[in-house]
């Protein structure tokens, strides 16, 4: 992971979300909301591959996917899960 990123989750400003994509939890710096931007922007650009190769929606390949992230999230990690808000993960 990015190490930028990976901090973040740490602290607990940044988290995944079921999407599949990563989240603001709380207020960041610019500088880490820029790289937010640029994960997610990753992220869509492999799931958009994925989507066309296998013939699903973009969203049904990012929503399999942010499933395995929120469940690989770390203890004390932020994830955004069915519940519709932000939750640590035990």
């Amino acid at each position: 992971g990015d190490p930028i990123i990976d901090a973040a989750k740490a602290e607990g400003l940044v988290g995944e979300r079921i999407d599949g994509y990563l989240g603001i939890v709380s207020d960041v710096d610019p500088s880490i909301k820029r790289k937010v931007d640029e994960v997610n922007a990753g992220r869509r650009s492999v799931y958009s591959d994925l989507a066309s190769q296998q013939g699903q929606s973009l969203e049904d390949v990012a929503r399999v996917s942010g499933l395995k992230l929120v469940e690989r999230a770390e203890s004390g990690e932020y994830v955004y899960d069915d519940s519709n808000r932000w939750v640590a993960k035990p």
